[in-house]
C-alpha cells in the first residue's frame, strides 16, 4: 500500500535539500519524492516506506527532520477528484459533474416558470 509521508527539514539550505532527496530516492520502495512547503524545507515521500526509519536516517546523514504527516496517497488522490457540492436549484446534476438548470429563471419561490414577470415573489 502506497502512503504519502511529509518530513519537514529543519535545515532547508540548498545543500541540505539536495541530500536529503539523494537519501530519499535510493531508499528501496519509493515510487516519488518532491519538495514543497514555501521555503522548499518538506520532503514529500510517496511510496512503500517506513516512515519512521526514513526520519531517523534524514536525522543522522542531514541533520534536524520532523515527521509531519503519515497517510495514504490514494486517498488523498479520490478526495481531490470529488466533484464540487451544487449551489442550489439552479444547477443539474449529471453523472459526476453539475450544470446550470437551463429551466431555471432565477427566481427563489420555485416556480421555474418559463416568464420572470409572472413570479408571485417579484
Amino acid at each position: 500500500m502506497a502512503q504519502k509521508i511529509v518530513i519537514k527539514l529543519e535545515t532547508a539550505d540548498a545543500k541540505s535539500r539536495s541530500k536529503a532527496m539523494e537519501l530519499v530516492a535510493a531508499a528501496g520502495g519509493v515510487v516519488s519524492v518532491a519538495l514543497a512547503g514555501d521555503d522548499k524545507s518538506q520532503v514529500v515521500v510517496v511510496g512503500d516506506v517506513d516512515s519512521v526509519k526514513l526520519t531517523n536516517a534524514l536525522r543522522k546523514k542531514v541533520g534536524p527532520a520532523v515527521l509531519v504527516e503519515v497517510g495514504d496517497a490514494k486517498k488523498k488522490e479520490e478526495e481531490k477528484k470529488k466533484p464540487p457540492a451544487p449551489a442550489g436549484p439552479f444547477m443539474v446534476q449529471y453523472p459526476g459533474y453539475y450544470y446550470p438548470n437551463p429551466h431555471h429563471h432565477g427566481c427563489g419561490c420555485g416556480c421555474n416558470g418559463e416568464r420572470p414577470d409572472t413570479c408571485s415573489i417579484m
